[in-house]
């Protein structure tokens, strides 16, 4: 018999009135009035049927339609990936995420691990076009069986859409969305285009999204060196990954990653015999642990310049790479000497100063600058991090004492002093601005030496002399050279400077001194020297100031007497570094400060160690015993992997014997003469 089915189109006609149903349904079993034949019943009725069906997935496409995301956004989607920050020598110290996840193209990712997935999550992937129905009607099937949801049939590009751009409610609307939404990927794109994203994508527990993240979380490896019975291991995690733990269900996870073998022999993927030994290899984690916290200050310090560079999404999402200055090898050595310092001195305070409360222990801080180009090498905040707290290096201020006297003296080397000129230490008053009566300042030892050099009242950190050559020179003179040598803290506008009462950084202060140590070149202190985003190209590279301090002369002659401060002063501890270093110390009138500054010829630091609340160090802990035994430690280890470099002089310096106390010539031999660095036609 032959049919026509030119009448079948008629059902196109359908307006949705019921005339027109009824009208559509006659033309059809009857035909049209030309006399054709009429379709049988049965037929008439599965095509009522899918007409049927046809029209109620038209409405659920019209009602789901509008709220539908779109899918184009896959063209330029990018899965977020974490940000690694690194030291200047490429080792991870800290990373940056919203999701652990490490994004892998797909042929990156090992075969056995894409066949794992396949097999277990949606065997028929590379042949059915978004949706399984074979594998939705066995399902169903199971599901009615039970009398509950016991069986999931979404396909991978089903978990794709509902990982995107979907919520994980199980109601049917969702779910319809995510069927419409598979199909349209399946159109747009390619079956590994859409595996690569899969893998990417799926979160399989313990903070990992996707299955590179997974490796390293699991078993401390990249992807590419796991092994068969790893792989299923993790395959396993994506029907459920809280249910098949490894590390809080290990039973089960042995048997889930039985389950997956079992399904890759099936497939064709493994041999029974390979799926043996895998099956029964122990299960070998990583240990679980919070990963160490490796210079937290500096890091707080590095993600915020990077979000005021990027953004928050780009740093916590973007993959970025962020190669900084640090060094670990002197944070190491910093985060050592600053506790055992530290432990150190609340051992004294316990035993000494039974006044001060048992709660009460001293803070610290260590800044370690690279000579000549001001890269940030080590950097401790305090003795714990607390991301809620200021950073004791950058944040908080403490009058710097004795260190800050360095200053002027490089200040009046400027001016046209030299080290062998003399100064009288002796008693004096001054009227201070806004004063009634007049100010008599004092010497730390009270003691007075009389007429002495420059270079040995800088070795005794003379109060006196101190503020008399700051009178010399003039405040406002001295003020413009402070702030190029990279003071930024307000500064007392009286003669009260020369004592250090002026609050300042412990930044500010290393920074003036690396001024000094780079022959009088400020450099801009920095942290980062580039960012590569994810594919690897440089989008940052940090540009850092550099302006003129001071003079080659005046820096290296100053550094020339810091040099006499370790060599005849009260730094002589740091001779046993065995190194050419210079720094002075500084201890504030109240004893609740103590810092050391100095540098080496490569590398600059500065160390404090002081109380921010109560408390205050027994009287004869003054920071030649806190602060100074912290940098030496500190430099000690530092240093090891520096080579050995001596202080080159500028052109135009020369070097004189002179007697430090009285300023004259002398012969090398003599008591007290030593050679001392002059501008060419100023020596003794």
């Amino acid at each position: 018999m032959t049919y026509h089915f030119t009448p079948f189109f008629s059902i196109l006609k359908y307006n949705g009135s019921p005339l027109s149903f009824a009208l559509c349904l006659t033309e059809l079993y009857h035909g049209p009035m030309s006399g054709r034949k009429k379709l049988s019943l049965p037929i008439l009725l599965l095509f009522i049927l899918a007409g049927i069906a046809a029209g109620v997935a038209l409405g659920l496409v019209l009602v789901i339609s509008p709220d539908l995301p779109q899918i184009q956004a896959l063209e330029s989607f990018e899965p977020g990936a974490a940000t690694r920050i690194l030291s200047a020598d490429g080792q991870t110290i800290a990373e940056l995420f919203v999701e652990k996840r490490i994004p892998l193209a797909l042929e990156d990712i090992p075969a056995d691990l894409r066949h794992a997935f396949v097999a277990v999550e949606d065997r028929r992937f590379h042949r059915h076009p978004g949706l399984d129905v074979l594998r939705n009607v066995g399902a169903l099937i199971n599901d009615l069986r039970a009398g509950r949801m016991v069986e999931g049939a979404s396909t991978i590009t089903q978990q794709l859409a509902r990982n995107l751009f979907l919520t994980p409610d199980k109601t049917l609307r969702r779910k319809l969305k995510e069927i419409f939404l598979a199909l349209q990927i399946e159109r747009r794109y390619t079956k590994e285009e859409i595996l690569e994203l899969y893998l990417n994508q799926i979160y399989l527990g313990a903070g990992a999204y996707g299955v590179g993240a997974a490796a390293e979380i699991y078993f401390d490896k990249p992807v590419s060196e796991l092994t068969l019975d790893e792989i299923a291991l993790i395959t396993g995690l994506a029907q459920s990954p809280e249910g098949y733990s490894p590390y809080r269900h290990p039973e089960r996870a042995v048997a889930r990653r039985r389950r997956v073998l079992k399904a890759m022999v099936r497939d064709g993927y493994v041999t029974s015999a390979q799926a043996a030994a895998a099956a029964e290899a122990p299960l070998k984690l990583a240990p679980r642990k919070q990963p160490p916290r490796i210079a937290p200050h500096f890091v707080e310090i590095v993600k915020t310049e990077l979000v005021d560079l990027f953004g928050e999404n780009q740093v916590y999402r973007g993959g970025l790479t962020v190669t900084t200055t640090l060094r670990l090898s002197d944070q190491q050595a910093a985060e050592q000497a600053v506790a055992d310092g530290l432990n150190a001195l609340a051992q004294k305070i316990d035993t000494d100063a039974s006044e001060i409360p048992s709660s009460v222990q001293p803070s610290g801080a260590l800044v370690a600058l690279e000579v000549g180009t001001g890269a940030v090498t080590a950097w401790v905040g305090g003795p714990e991090f607390d991301p809620n707290l200021p950073d004791l290096a950058s944040d908080i201020p403490h009058p710097p004492a004795g260190v800050f006297q360095t200053l002027i003296y490089a200040a009046a080397l400027e001016s046209g002093l030299n080290q062998a000129d003399r100064v009288w230490d002796a008693p004096i008053r001054y009227q201070l601005p806004g004063q009634t009566e007049p100010w008599e300042p004092k010497n730390n030892s009270s003691r007075f030496e009389g007429e002495i050099t420059l270079r040995r009242a800088l070795e005794v950190s003379g109060n006196i002399p101190a503020v008399k050559i700051l009178s010399r020179i003039g405040l406002e003179n001295f003020t413009g050279i402070a702030r190029k040598l990279g003071i930024t803290s307000p500064l007392t506008p009286d003669l009260t400077l020369a004592l250090g009462t002026s609050p300042v950084t412990l930044l500010e202060m290393t920074t003036a001194y690396n001024t000094l140590a780079g022959g009088g070149l400020w450099v801009e202190p920095h942290f980062i020297i580039q960012v590569e985003d994810r594919t690897g190209r440089i989008i940052h590279r940090t540009t850092f100031r550099r302006r003129k301090a001071v003079s080659p002369e005046a820096a290296y002659i100053t550094t020339d007497m810091l040099q006499g401060v370790v060599r005849n002063g009260n730094a002589q501890q740091a001779k046993t570094l065995g190194r050419m270093v210079a720094g002075k110390t500084g201890t504030d009138p109240d004893y609740k400060n103590a810092l050391f500054v100095g540098y080496s010829p490569t590398v600059c630091a500065g160390v404090w160690v002081g109380f921010d609340g109560p408390g205050e160090f027994p009287k004869d802990q003054r920071a030649t015993l806190t602060a100074l035994p912290i940098w030496i430690e500190f430099m000690d280890g530092a240093l090891k992997t520096r080579p050995w470099r001596t202080f080159e002089p500028p052109a135009g310096i020369t070097m004189a014997p002179m007697d430090r106390f009285t300023g004259k010539t002398g012969s090398l031999g003599e008591p007290g003469v030593v050679m001392g660095a002059f501008k060419e036609g100023t020596q003794p």
